[in-house]
Parts: structure tokens; C-alpha cells; sequence
């Protein structure tokens, strides 16, 4: 695991053995049409890549601030920091929140990671979400898409002046 500063594993927020979200209907929500790129699990939603994996081959996990039961894998690697996604911008074919990681904070640094035009999940259905579309909320997750930016000048989209 890299450590970026001095975060401890996530999870705090919930109970152990706490009901995590169906794979199928995640996999679903996530609207990935084919393999390749990064989705990034934060939190408590890490304990969600060892089922995805077996689903979505040829895609990487990306696990920030993990419960401690989660361990790197193959499909799985595991980063930690006490306030942020240590990713670059736009870089995500996917986000998904942990229910302690439904804050303002982390819900626009899953944004930030986010490519324009995918999906990020939070495992909550109570989510304020600038920059996202929201497409469904129900049975305990909130989904929504990212609205790419334009810049005026250039036309292009995700170009921030």
C-alpha cells in the first residue's frame, strides 16, 4: 500500500459486516461497455473489488483509504490519504464511494478523478453532487454521470481556465 501523508484505513464510518451493494447491480450502474482503465473504490467500496474484478476483466481497482481486510491483488491496488484521490484529473472510467466517504470533500474529489461523461456511485442516496448529473438514486446508492466542462474559448471539453 502507498501512503500519501498520514490516513489510516478506511471504514470507520460503518459496521463490519455491514451489507454492501449487489456486484451485478453496480457492475450495471457503472455502465462499462468493455475492458481497460481504473475504477477507484474508496473507502468501504473496496471491499467491492475482488467481486468486480471476477465480472469486469481487463479493468484495474484503484482502493483509497481501504478497510483493513482488503489486500492487494492483481486487479487491486491500494492507496491511502487523509483527504483526497492521490490520482490525477480526469483519469477514471469509474468512481464509487464507501458510505463514510459521502461528504462534500469526497464526493468532488471522485468528480475531480472522474472522466467526463462516467458514472461516480456513492453508497448513500443523500449526495449533493456539483458537476454531476444525477441518473438514479434508491436501495441505499446515489448515481451520477459527469458533465463535462467546456471552455468557451476552445471548445474542448474538461479544459479548465
Amino acid at each position: 500500500m502507498v501512503r500519501f501523508g498520514e490516513a489510516g484505513r478506511g471504514g470507520q464510518g460503518r459496521a463490519e459486516g455491514a451489507e454492501q451493494p449487489d456486484r451485478d447491480v453496480v457492475q450495471a450502474l457503472l455502465g462499462l461497455g468493455g475492458p481497460g482503465g481504473f475504477v477507484v473504490l474508496v473507502g468501504t467500496a473496496a471491499r467491492l473489488a475482488a467481486p468486480l474484478a471476477e465480472r469486469m476483466g481487463g479493468v484495474h481497482f484503484v482502493g483509497v483509504n481501504a478497510p483493513p481486510e482488503v489486500a492487494a491483488s492483481p486487479a487491486l491496488s491500494l492507496l491511502a490519504h487523509p483527504e483526497k484521490i492521490p490520482l490525477r484529473d480526469a483519469m477514471a472510467r469509474g468512481v464509487i464511494l464507501g458510505a463514510e466517504h459521502a461528504t462534500a470533500p469526497w464526493v468532488a474529489e471522485g468528480t475531480r478523478v472522474l472522466l467526463d461523461g462516467l458514472r461516480l456511485i456513492v453508497v448513500s442516496e443523500q449526495v449533493a453532487a456539483p458537476g454531476l448529473e444525477q441518473l438514479a438514486v434508491g436501495r441505499g446508492l446515489w448515481v451520477g454521470q459527469k458533465t463535462g466542462t467546456r471552455d468557451a474559448g476552445s471548445g474542448k471539453r474538461g479544459v479548465r481556465p
